[in-house]
């Protein structure tokens, strides 16, 4: 007997993506677009299974990949035909700090070793918009993995590109490059993804491409894109917003409609696409999966 068990995410056999918008979704990952994202040996690997079920309808595409937070390339939302200028080949990944050895990946070379998936995740912005987007991609666990980490490593560190086809990268005031950081334990969190990909295609430029970090019950701005190097430490990174603003954007980054930012509340979220306000939801409802995380910290500031 042939015994399925499901993670709390997995969704049920009737409301798994309708077979021809699959069979669509998996002749756009073998097509020469694809290519940039994803090896051959990947392609034909990818889970079509989503990985969570979102619990409200998946944000049109239309919104999810014109409406978009990269200060790399400005502080307009309306950053993404600039972003079509960033070369995302070659590239590769540094890892480096407490690891067992340091070494250069290439991207390609880092997607041979892992096991792309599709899951569909709620996104929150701490600016109170949010949408609920299929990524496809591989967990964060994995690339912990490659990268070996020796045992005193208590945090993972994410650094960003800085190209030259990012106008943003002028403003003086910001401290480049972006740095993100989790801790170990939330790096090792089934939650944690690396993605690759949007609705069955290549991860688009102004989403984060070719690798971006993806923590479905943090604010988005811990979402690292473009990622260019990992680093293990055991210190806790100064970390790009938090740098910035203290006092409003904390190292851990959870969602809470309880905890207001200074300027506003967080306890409602605007739909994108139809602008529909709803409840947030304590740790973007992944409570069940990250709050043991954070157990006995009483004197972190978990939150904002």
């Amino acid at each position: 007997m042939n015994i399925v068990r499901r993670r709390p995410w997995d969704i049920s056999e009737r409301k798994v993506t309708p077979e021809h918008l699959a069979v669509n979704r998996r002749a756009l990952l073998a097509g020469a677009g694809a290519v940039t994202i994803l090896p051959p040996a990947a392609r034909a690997d990818v889970t079509t299974n989503p990985a969570y079920t979102p619990g409200r309808a998946i944000t049109e595409e239309k919104y999810a990949t014109t409406y978009n937070n990269y200060y790399e390339f400005g502080e307009s939302k309306n950053i993404w035909g600039d972003a079509q200028n960033l070369k995302t080949r070659p590239w590769s990944i540094q890892f480096d700090g407490l690891v067992s050895k340091p070494r250069t990946l290439g991207l390609d070379d880092l997607l041979k070793q892992v096991q792309l998936e599709e899951r569909i995740y709620r996104h929150r912005c701490v600016e109170t918009w949010a949408m609920t987007v299929p990524w496809t991609g591989f967990p964060l666990s994995a690339l912990v993995k490659l990268a070996d980490p020796l045992a005193s490593a208590k945090y993972v560190v994410f650094e960003t590109a800085q190209d030259k086809s990012m106008d943003g990268l002028n403003a003086p005031f910001y401290p480049w490059p972006y740095i993100e950081g989790v801790t170990i334990q939330e790096a090792a969190n089934d939650l944690g993804f690396i993605a690759t990909g949007l609705y069955g295609k290549p991860l688009p430029r102004q989403n984060g491409a070719p690798l971006r970090l993806t923590l479905p019950w943090k604010y988005g701005f811990k979402s690292a894109k473009a990622i260019v190097k990992v680093s293990f430490t055991e210190k806790r990174p100064a970390t790009f917003w938090e740098s910035i603003g203290p006092s409003e954007y904390g190292f851990w980054a959870n969602v809470n409609p309880a905890v207001p930012h200074p300027r506003w509340s967080q306890s409602t979220e605007r739909l994108l696409g139809s602008d529909e306000r709803i409840p947030t939801q304590i740790f973007n409802g992944y409570g069940e999966q990250v709050a043991g995380l954070y157990s006995g910290q009483t004197n972190e500031k978990l939150f904002m």
